[in-house]
């Protein structure tokens, strides 16, 4: 990895410059992408002392990649944190971590308004590996201290949370779970640029690359953050599971990155001020947005934020029908999954990413059939305001 000299400080410099200097071998200002699956050595001496950690360098793919690594330091840099690690996908990324720390007969605590793949991974598939979850009110600290066990080994945590804008005091919990000698991981794919986790106290962060970071709706990776020993021990088990993202959609990572920056002001901006229009629009019941001071945590929001992101939800006036007849008739934003993108997306999570989150479990977490959750992206702020105008009337 190259690194930037310290004197340069400024975030948006090091994620332009850490990790990349010109192509040794044409001069290029731009990384080549490593599309190759294998590396060439020049003895099978020098193959043995890569394996036993005599020098560094690159084998296979699915261990390591020039491309990734200039990734890593750039994301790296994003947590001011020792090291990360790239991965196919934020579910690989969320998997990876947990395995890295549990295993059979241990027990995890986490929310029911957490992110519907997150559910599924906790509700369903680790039950199957003797991994138990206990989902709480993670706002109420005393529900989070009752739930821990002797086996328990991590606490998961989104903050804001997906879809319901919950927003959780990281420092209360880390301090809990650190008197237990239980390890939090907070899932930041919201807050990039805006939150800190690590310096909160968390020990661990993920990330949806996906999402934000990337920006463009092109790439699907995701990334785990911390300390260098953790983030070996998490490649030890992502390269048995085989998790690994490929040079090409690396490449295209690292290009977002440089204007990530640009993009999280524009998108803080755009969703404050479409937060302000909704919440006096008589048609909308509720606006769940930290930024607002209605919120009920937005106190909490400012003190642990630096800006409040760009996702929001609405409830509805009215039930599927009104619901339907709103998102059909928007124009501008384009109607899927996923967020943080550089175009508006929206969505009604009870029909698509909660889809298979139990209806009991919805309900603690507050997902509603008439919720509906809000993309905001960079365009024109009066041009996404205009398009919620004519779709509501």
């Amino acid at each position: 990895m190259i690194r930037l000299s310290t004197r340069y400080q400024g975030l948006n410099t090091r994620l332009i410059h850490t990790g990349e200097k010109p192509d040794p071998a044409t001069g290029s200002a731009v990384p080549p992408i490593y599309q190759t699956t294998t590396f060439a050595f020049p003895s099978n001496e020098s193959m043995l002392d890569l394996m036993e950690g005599r020098s560094t360098g690159h084998i296979y793919t699915r261990f390591s990649n020039p491309n990734f690594a200039i990734a890593e330091a750039k994301i790296a840099q994003l947590e001011a944190a020792e090291a990360a690690l790239l991965l196919a996908s934020g579910m690989a990324a969320i998997s990876t971590a947990i395995l890295t720390l549990a295993g059979n007969g241990d027990h995890i605590i986490s929310h029911a308004d957490i992110y519907g793949g997150s559910f599924g991974l906790l509700h369903s598939l680790l039950p199957n590996f003797g991994i138990a979850t206990s989902f709480v009110d993670a706002a109420d600290i005393d529900a989070v201290k009752k739930a821990i066990r002797p086996n328990t080994k991590l606490i998961l945590l989104e903050s804001p949370s997906n879809p319901t804008l919950q927003i959780y005091d990281i420092r209360q919990v880390a301090n809990l779970a650190h008197e237990h000698d239980v390890q939090l991981i907070v899932d930041n794919t919201f807050s990039v640029l805006n939150q800190k986790p690590l310096e909160l106290g968390a020990d661990v962060v993920v990330h949806s690359c996906t999402k934000y970071i990337n920006g463009h709706s092109d790439v699907m990776a995701g990334a785990i953050v911390g300390t260098q020993a953790f983030i070996k021990n998490c490649s030890d088990v992502y390269r048995k599971l085989g998790g690994n993202l490929n040079g090409f959609d690396a490449w295209l990572l690292i290009r977002g990155m440089k204007t990530l920056g640009l993009r999280v002001q524009r998108h803080n901006e755009n969703a404050l001020l479409v937060a302000e229009y909704l919440q006096q629009h008589p048609r909308i019941e509720t606006v769940h947005y930290p930024g607002l001071p209605s919120h009920p945590q937005h106190k909490l929001a400012a003190d642990q934020m630096t800006g409040f992101g760009g996702v929001l939800s609405v409830e509805l006036q009215g039930g599927q029908l009104e619901v339907d007849q709103f998102l059909n008739r928007l124009e501008l934003f384009t109607r899927a999954v996923s967020l943080g993108s550089v175009e508006s997306l929206i969505t009604q999570p009870v029909t698509a990413v909660h889809h298979s989150v139990p209806e009991s479990y919805r309900a603690l977490g507050g997902i509603k059939p008439n919720l509906i959750r809000l993309s905001i992206g960079i365009e024109e702020v009066a041009d996404i305001i205009a398009d919620l105008e004519q779709a509501l009337s």
